[in-house]
């Protein structure tokens, strides 16, 4: 009998960083598939992306919509309540021998804590990461010492860990799955990018993603201003948006970068542009700013410099291609004409990623095949100390 593994997905970035993954598991002959779709893919302000999920024809077990129509700090707790109701009776009615989950992301709190309850293994990619400046940050390591499985992106994170208490047998490090995505996500020429997206990009251009910084909410609105003030400052760039997640406060952040962009012609704004559209994008751009993931982990990569602004990515590991700078306008058209220059743009082509370029989904899909079918799994886990003596 297969073996079904739940995997669930929340958000755009996540289904495209966990779509390989997927894509090993439906084409397992040991293994069924029990997708699981929530979040923003389900809301149509946030691009409805379960289309994208449709359109790649992997079979949806649940659709389970959860996102309260706020994003206000209640409204984000009420829809982790929500979520821990909904996906304990979608577990039910599934039963799955495994949840897979990626990240960091409030709803998997929630999720995880459902699976738990029901006696399901998790196996958690992602975890051992630190980004100081936001709730994520205690979300991670709470999924952490929930998971059975872990698969961290490097060793730094692995040790983090092992660290947290989890036995290092249980820890593995086959590199990062955003970075393996980036091989394997088919390319476009630049003129089927424009017509796809149906903007000219015809200058020199850059992606922009801004999320709220959840642990300095009330500054959010400020922070975005400033990055708006300096683009506005940069008249030979054009200014490609992918909108914020849904964290308390997106949705501001999101009117007001539509506000911006239907004033300037040299901007525009996407709900979404799926994994393909968002890679390539980025392949034929001069850099990504603002605060998103991809901007430390996938860009490096690619050879594309990076500004990140401000503390939401504080903490993780940075390739030499990152530029830091605080959310001050002065600083982030600094850190952009730096981002430009010849000699940044050399050292940029010849970075190395510290997030690996290995086959890891497949050896993920393995690692959980192997410990279904032996029988290794215990929910008894053991706490592993680390011994921190040291000698004098």
């Amino acid at each position: 009998m297969l073996k079904k593994i739940a995997v669930v997905t929340a958000t755009r970035a996540e289904y495209g960083i966990l779509k390989n993954v997927i894509d090993r598991i439906e084409k397992s002959e040991q293994l069924k598939l029990c997708l699981m779709v929530t979040g923003t893919h389900l809301v149509s302000e946030y691009g409805m992306t379960v289309r994208e999920i449709e359109e790649d024809g992997y079979p949806i077990a649940e659709r389970i919509d959860v996102l309260m129509s706020s994003d206000s700090p209640s409204s984000v707790s009420k829809t982790m309540g929500l979520v821990m109701i909904s996906f304990a009776e979608a577990f039910e009615r599934q039963k799955p021998d495994c949840l897979v989950v990626l990240g960091d992301r409030y709803e998997l709190l929630a999720v995880c804590s459902a699976a738990m309850n029901a006696g399901i293994p998790i196996a958690h990619i992602s975890g051992g990461e630190t980004t100081q400046g936001a709730i994520d940050e205690s979300v991670r390591h709470c999924i952490t010492k929930m998971s059975y499985l872990h698969f961290p992106a490097c060793e730094t994170y692995r040790q983090r860990i092992i660290q947290l208490g989890e036995e290092p047998d249980r820890v593995y490090n086959f590199g990062d799955v955003g970075v393996e995505a980036l091989r394997l996500v088919p390319e476009m020429t630049k003129q089927e990018l424009e017509q796809s997206i149906g903007f000219a990009l015809d200058k020199p251009y850059m992606s922009v993603t801004f999320h709220p910084v959840t642990l300095e909410a009330h500054d959010a609105e400020k922070q975005m201003r400033e990055l708006l003030d300096a683009l506005e400052e940069i008249k030979d760039m054009k200014f490609v948006f992918t909108k914020a997640n849904a964290d308390a406060g997106g949705r501001k952040l999101n009117e007001m970068m539509e506000a911006f962009a239907a004033k300037h012609d040299n901007c525009v704004v996407f709900a979404s542009l799926g994994i393909k559209r968002y890679i390539n994008l980025l392949r034929y751009s001069d850099g990504i700013v603002g605060n998103s993931s991809s901007g430390i982990v996938e860009a490096p990569s690619l050879g594309i410099p990076t500004v990140n602004i401000g503390n939401r990515q504080k903490g993780r590991l940075q390739a030499d291609s990152i530029i830091n700078c605080k959310p001050d306008k002065a600083e982030i058209i600094t850190a952009i004409g730096e981002s430009q220059t010849t000699s940044f743009k050399d050292k940029v082509k010849h970075t190395v990623n510290p997030y690996g370029d290995g086959n890891t989904s497949e050896r993920i899909v393995q690692t959980i095949t192997e410990y279904l079918y032996q029988d290794k799994i215990s929910l008894e886990k053991k706490f592993y100390d680390v011994d921190f003596s040291i000698e004098r």
